[in-house]
């Protein structure tokens, strides 16, 4: 079986978000079942020069985007066992960021037109075509309504998973008739029209012949008015090609028995040691005792900070050391600047990103702190318990599928969470789980023991997403909408 990934991002080459993990884990893991698997994204300028200079260039041609034609190369790359397409425009991809520009409808308009072009120029036609995300989601509508009348294109389904449906694409009329050339009939709310304007994303829960949501409890959250983001109706017309499938993590990625200082869930010894390290490093108490409470993300609304910033003060009263890694709204940096100079003994906040630096915050951390206010699936919470950190999150989305709150009846859970979208409902979770580090250790280790001991790969995932292709190639008829 052959199977197309369409994304705008991909570890290791390029990430803004979880999308760029599930986009670098997920195919090595259905090449391991034997798909013939590939993956199509941009060039970008800031792919790192080791891979760019083991690119192939593959073919050459011109992709139409209104009036103009655009030059489109593809690059071929053989990595992990896994074959890479990438499309090649400095135009539109050799810029400083991903995404944020005042193009971007132009762009990855380009880009869409661009992935259905390779495929006949590749003479590579898939089985099935996965895209990701408002960024590749005119493939699947333009497939359906303009190329599956061409030759080796009649038989290709498309998939079309949401990552977060926050993020839609919604552009002006005129990126639709005048970029990509899609007939004024389809600018009506039973198509892509969208109060008064267009949008990719609603194309694409149209069109494609299935639709996934990457966790069970946010498919079901995004056909209510609240999560839905204003595409609960369609969606809602759809629920019979609609799954949620887990994400996983690379296990070969976040691993602690491979770490600078190795750990394993029957040997917590190397856990303490890298914590000791870091309180050194980030000038703390060097101390075992005092729990490591961190916090690794990008600092928005939807992460649920607002809570974190309501109780802050009663948070950090308790015995604690509190260390975040990530950047956002500013709103969020300032605040945590200032609590790390109104707190110098307690907190430490370090704005902006690296692997190697969040790596190491996991592996010292006692509690992981995560109170979304939505959270299509989330991967900070599947990491943490992967390095034995306790997560504290709300019960939404993929956290509620994987964080199971500790029950003092059945011995069952992997960490700790709460429900309510409130600041003191998660003050006092915080404080249960403090109670236990602090006063049944025993127990503590237990539920360290269960969260490390789960699988969090994605082997699960890959066998389901594996079984949901062959089911749509099997069908004699795709999605007529």
């Amino acid at each position: 079986m052959k199977v197309l990934f369409t994304v705008s991002e991909c570890v290791p080459f390029v990430k803004s978000g979880g999308l760029a993990d599930v986009a670098g884990a997920l195919p090595k893991e259905l090449r391991s079942l034997g798909t013939d698997i590939r993956v199509i994204l941009p060039k970008y300028g800031g792919i790192p020069h080791g891979f760019l200079s083991r690119m192939k260039k593959k073919k050459e041609f011109f992709v139409s985007v209104g009036w103009r034609n655009q030059y489109c190369g593809i690059e071929e790359l053989q990595h992990d066992g896994v074959t890479y397409y990438f499309v090649d425009n400095e135009y539109y991809f050799n810029r400083d960021r991903m995404y944020g520009y005042f193009d971007d409808g132009e762009r990855f308009s380009f880009f869409t037109r661009a992935v259905l072009e390779s495929m006949e120029a590749l003479d590579f036609y898939p089985d099935v075509i996965h895209c990701h995300d408002w960024h590749t989601a005119m493939v699947p509508f333009l497939l359906k309504t303009e190329y599956q009348g061409r030759p080796g294109y009649e038989f290709i389904r498309s998939v079309f998973t949401i990552h977060n449906l926050q993020f839609q694409g919604i552009f002006p009329k005129g990126v639709m008739t005048d970029l990509l050339g899609i007939p004024d009939h389809y600018f009506h709310p039973e198509y892509l029209e969208f109060y008064g304007n267009i949008n990719f994303m609603k194309g694409a829960l149209l069109s494609s012949d299935f639709i996934t949501t990457v966790s069970p409890t946010y498919k079901d959250e995004i056909l209510t008015p609240y999560y839905g983001e204003k595409l609960h109706g369609v969606l809602r017309q759809r629920t019979n090609q609609l799954q949620g499938i887990l994400n996983g993590i690379d296990d070969e990625v976040y691993n602690p028995e491979e770490g600078p200082i190795p750990f394993r869930s029957g040997n917590l010894e190397g856990k303490t040691k890298t914590k000791l390290g870091l309180q050194e490093k980030l000038n703390l108490e060097v101390n075992e005792n005092i729990p490591m409470v961190s916090i690794i993300s990008r600092l928005t609304v939807q992460k649920g900070l607002e809570l974190v910033r309501g109780i802050f003060h009663e948070m950090i009263q308790e015995n604690v050391q509190f260390v975040l890694l990530g950047t956002g709204d500013w709103e969020f940096e300032q605040f945590f600047r200032e609590m790390e100079s109104q707190y110098p003994d307690k907190v430490r906040v370090k704005i902006g990103f690296s692997e190697e630096l969040a790596k190491e915050i996991y592996a010292a951390s006692d509690l992981f702190l995560m109170p979304s206010k939505f959270e299509p699936c989330g991967l900070g919470q599947l990491i943490a318990m992967r390095y034995g950190v306790l997560p504290i999150v709300r019960e939404t989305g993929g956290l509620n599928d994987t964080v199971q709150s500790y029950d003092e009846v059945s011995k069952a859970g992997n960490g700790f969470s709460f429900k309510n979208f409130n600041a003191h409902d998660m003050l006092y979770t915080y404080r249960r789980a403090l109670d236990f580090y602090h006063h049944d250790r025993e127990t503590w280790k237990h539920i360290v023991q269960t969260a490390m001991n789960k699988d969090y790969s994605w082997a699960q995932s890959a066998f389901k997403y594996n079984q949901l292709y062959a089911d749509l190639v099997s069908r004699s008829e795709s999605h007529v909408f």
